[in-house]
């Protein structure tokens, strides 16, 4: 395996879009269409800019794909946090996945 395929965010980062996916299929039985759209375009493109990062042709270019990750992961927080504050029930995991990629993206955008 290479660098990229073995690196803790994007592997993280597409575990937790797979649990999104997941998560996402429950909400649509229940019938949250619109919730459940919106959940699943930021929660899968944490991992997609990830890997954009990742390959970027530039410091810059690496930390802008890197940022848009984080603003991805950001909203997908806001998603979660509604769905809770409207009586869904949100998997714990999920919420503590997601607070650790922020932590993650902040680290790798501060010391890059």
């Amino acid at each position: 395996m290479s660098k990229l395929t073995e690196s803790p965010i994007r592997v993280k980062s597409f575990q937790f879009a797979c649990e999104i996916v997941k998560y996402c299929d429950t909400l649509k039985e229940n019938k949250d269409f619109e919730l459940a759209s919106q959940l699943i375009r930021s929660g899968t493109s944490i991992g997609a800019n990830t890997r954009e990062a990742q390959r970027g042709v530039s410091k810059k270019d690496f930390k802008y794909k890197f940022g848009i990750a984080l603003k991805e992961a950001d909203e997908t927080k806001y998603w979660l946090e509604i769905l809770e504050s409207t009586g869904r029930k949100v998997p714990a995991e999920l919420n503590n996945k997601c607070e650790e990629l922020i932590r993650i993206l902040v680290a790798i955008i501060k010391n890059s």
